[in-house]
């Protein structure tokens, strides 16, 4: 069996099962692939989920990533235990890091002093910039929901919650002004050091806006695992580590397959397009609408990010040019 290259596994211990339960979350319908389910991972699953994620990695740095749903439902014991175990099987020489993505309702002392003493990356999504910015980093998250009765990936009509694409990408250029003249190097914005990495010629760093897919995979609260967070669906079940090693999953054809679609599937359009080193058509999720010329496949979002990508041209270009001088970015400030 040829190994995979480095691959990231999302685990998700409480499945779709949240405090909060937001009606526009992508997740929710996922809920309905496990009826009758305790939905809570077991301990014998999160030892051997960490037994083989450590085991199937073949670089010195490990990232265990926990989301939900809600994952803090699970218990502080939960993640004591997790982090047991992630120090019993890794190789020597080995770092472990520790990520988990939740809504912050549940968090108190106890659980921050964890956190803290272990390293945690604490991830709450939050969208007022000005008022967060001079303490937390931020992403923006569009919200494209489907319009269709089953909860998954079909169709090409979108609800009323969803961003339009041109709103989305006046969102980002408003978020971007304010930030290119204030914040540059001392606020971390994702779409932004994403997009810088994009004119430098670095891989990004954003699966969204990689060339092709498939090394970020996800992980219920059984052992199911499927091709990625947004395709948690009967179709992109890669298998259950119960009864295959994880690596087999990450490595199978049919990941693999899942993977290079990105690229392969892209239409004329965005082959043509100006930008495309720094969107590679953005997520498949949202290839859901036709260019003009009547190609499938384009991004529900592509006019909202071709006018970001566009409109930020310059100033990456001023900030790469000092990244090559040995330059901050920020220096971008002052000019």
């Amino acid at each position: 069996m040829n190994l995979p290259a480095p691959f990231h596994l999302l685990v998700k211990p409480t499945g779709a099962i949240c405090n909060l339960g937001c009606k526009y979350c992508f997740f929710l319908s996922t809920e309905a692939l496990y009826p009758g389910s305790s939905f809570r991972m077991s301990d014998e699953l999160l030892e051997e989920c960490i037994r083989q994620y450590i085991q199937s990695q073949r670089v010195p740095e490990v990232t265990i990533t926990w989301q939900g749903g809600e994952p803090t439902l699970m218990g502080l014991d939960f993640f004591r235990r997790s982090v047991e175990y992630a120090e019993n099987y890794k190789r020597s020489g080995m770092t472990i890091h520790h990520t988990i993505q939740t809504n912050g309702t549940l968090l108190n002392d106890e659980w921050c002093s964890f956190f803290r003493k272990h390293g945690f990356l604490v991830g709450i999504s939050l969208e007022v910039y000005r008022f967060f910015r001079d303490k937390l980093g931020a992403q923006f998250i569009p919200i494209v929901e489907r319009d269709n009765t089953t909860g998954f990936q079909e169709g090409n009509r979108v609800t009323e919650r969803s961003v339009g694409a041109k709103q989305y990408g006046n969102f980002l250029i408003s978020i971007f002004d304010e930030w290119v003249r204030r914040d540059v190097g001392r606020i971390f914005v994702q779409i932004f050091d994403v997009s810088l990495a994009a004119w430098v010629g670095a891989p990004p760093g954003l699966c969204i806006f990689a060339p092709t897919c498939g090394t970020a995979l996800v992980m219920e609260h059984n052992g199911d695992v499927y091709s990625c967070d947004h395709f948690v669906e009967p179709r992109y079940l890669q298998g259950n580590i119960r009864e295959q090693p994880l690596i087999e999953l990450v490595a199978s054809e049919k990941q693999r397959k899942f993977g290079m679609d990105k690229r392969n599937t892209l239409p004329q359009y965005c082959h043509q397009c100006p930008v495309r080193f720094a969107c590679h058509g953005g997520c498949p999720k949202n290839r859901i609408i036709e260019t003009q010329d009547g190609e499938p496949g384009l991004n529900y979002l592509c006019a909202g990010y071709k006018a970001f990508f566009l409109h930020i041209d310059h100033p990456m270009r001023t900030m790469t040019s000092l990244l090559q001088q040995n330059r901050a970015p920020a220096e971008i400030m002052g000019t």
